[in-house]
């Protein structure tokens, strides 16, 4: 079995019903270690780069909309996002997490238990899994920078940057 990594999103549904512990500790039955964690407000950017292959459904607009937080409002407006890495980690999160559709998903898993579909149809599954590890590549490199990462994952290199401005504590 190959050492692979993910990334997992606890959503902000996940987060409005206080499930982060409950998630963490089901998470942690897979024995996998936590390699990044952080906590992101997603700008509507992030959010469009993160589910580019579905820009084209009808229900985009809605996605984007509902990995920001909007249908929840402040302070549930986030994600926990997570990079995992472990034996077969893709394959054994995404079990653990159960099928996208949380009405489809076994009662045991994360989105069995913790989700719910909307009356206005929209999917509340509590987490994101990557797909495949070059899905997870993406992902991991689209939410996280390199030195966010407690070890180098894929190859880095040093560039300077001029002229960037940045928030620092007075």
């Amino acid at each position: 079995m190959a050492i692979e990594q993910l990334l997992i999103l606890i959503k902000p549904d996940g987060i409005k019903k206080s499930l982060t512990g409950n998630i963490l500790t089901k998470l942690s039955e897979a024995r996998m270690v936590i390699i990044g964690a952080k906590v992101v407000k997603v700008s509507k950017e992030l959010a469009e780069q993160h589910y580019f292959h579905l820009k084209d459904r009808p229900f985009f607009g809605e996605l984007v909309d509902y990995i920001q937080g909007k249908l929840y409002g402040e302070p549930y407006d986030r994600v926990l996002a997570l990079v995992y890495q472990g034996e077969d980690a893709i394959t054994r999160m995404r079990t653990l997490a159960g099928a996208t559709n949380p009405e489809e998903a076994d009662p045991v898993s994360i989105r069995g238990a913790y989700g719910r579909i909307t009356t206005k149809g929209v999917y509340e599954n509590v987490v994101h899994c990557s797909s495949d590890m070059s899905e997870a590549e993406r992902e991991i490199k689209l939410w996280f920078k390199p030195e966010e990462i407690v070890k180098y994952i894929y190859p880095t290199k040093k560039i300077t940057v001029e002229k960037e401005e940045e928030i620092v504590w007075e």
